[in-house]
């Protein structure tokens, strides 16, 4: 098993940058914010962000590829690292404090680019998760002071607590009925939205999510978070990782029976 520990000690520095550029523009009232053409809000601190990692990773790993949510791909190395500079931009922009910079390595491998390292730090929240392949999952503001996360062991749909971001996506794709029958049959639901259902899959707190719709830089960090604590990440046709536009995450003892309901 490669070891990641010099890629996970750069992917916190790089979040330590990214941090104090978001924090320092958060609840600005002269925040510049453009609508891109998906119709998605981006703020300048995005870009501020993304800016800010790339220019870092052009410095210490001239060789990997990057790709970002802000600014494309460069490179065309078998590493590649995965930049989201705020997930839960529209958070951000309205002064909501659910929102995090998600910086995942992946790797090349069978199917496509695999995460072997993923970081997530929501400052605003005071949190921070992350992994790399084959050496656990934790939470805390450091290497140093962390604890290591397990999934739950709920193992019953009925005594279940499932999170999500929004309706509008399983409707407007046609599979809001089996996502209704899911939150019925769920012991609790919310709308936590954007990463922090996944940290909490994580953690143990919420034992399943999922969402319709997706981007790899969306996903990179949460996968392989959310697999090193001893849970499933999948797209909603079950295979495995961030690989598709779609994700579903459990605690692996109710991910049949999640998908089983997303995609009837």
């Amino acid at each position: 098993m490669p070891d990641y520990h010099d890629d996970l000690r750069l992917a916190h520095v790089l979040a330590d940058a990214a941090d104090a550029a978001t924090m320092e523009r958060f609840k600005a009232l002269d925040l510049k914010v453009e609508t891109k053409p998906d119709m998605t809000p981006v703020s300048e601190a995005d870009k501020a962000a993304e800016e800010l990692i790339r220019t870092s990773l052009q410095r210490t790993r001239p060789r990997d590829a990057v790709l970002g949510e802000e600014f494309g791909t460069e490179g065309h190395g078998s590493r590649q690292w995965v930049i989201d500079p705020i997930d839960g931009t529209k958070n951000y922009v309205r002064g909501v404090p659910v929102w995090a910079t998600l910086i995942a390595l992946t790797e090349r491998g069978e199917g496509g680019d695999h995460p072997v390292v993923g970081v997530v730090s929501a400052p605003a929240l005071n949190r921070r998760w992350w992994a790399a392949k084959g050496s656990g999952a934790y939470a805390g503001r450091s290497l140093s002071k962390a604890s290591r996360l397990q999934v739950s062991q709920v193992s019953r749909i009925r005594d279940a607590s499932f999170a999500y971001s929004s309706l509008t996506g399983w409707e407007e794709r046609g599979m809001l009925d089996g996502f209704l029958d899911l939150n019925r049959a769920c012991w609790r639901t919310r709308a936590y939205g954007d990463f922090w259902p996944y940290m909490l899959v994580a953690e143990g707190a919420v034992d399943m999510c999922a969402e319709p719709e997706l981007s790899l830089w969306d996903m990179a960090a949460n996968a392989v978070i959310v697999e090193e604590a001893g849970g499933a990440f999948t797209g909603l046709d079950g295979r495995p990782g961030p690989l598709g536009s779609n994700a579903a995450a459990s605690n692996g003892l109710l991910h049949s029976e999640l998908l089983g309901y997303l995609t009837s």
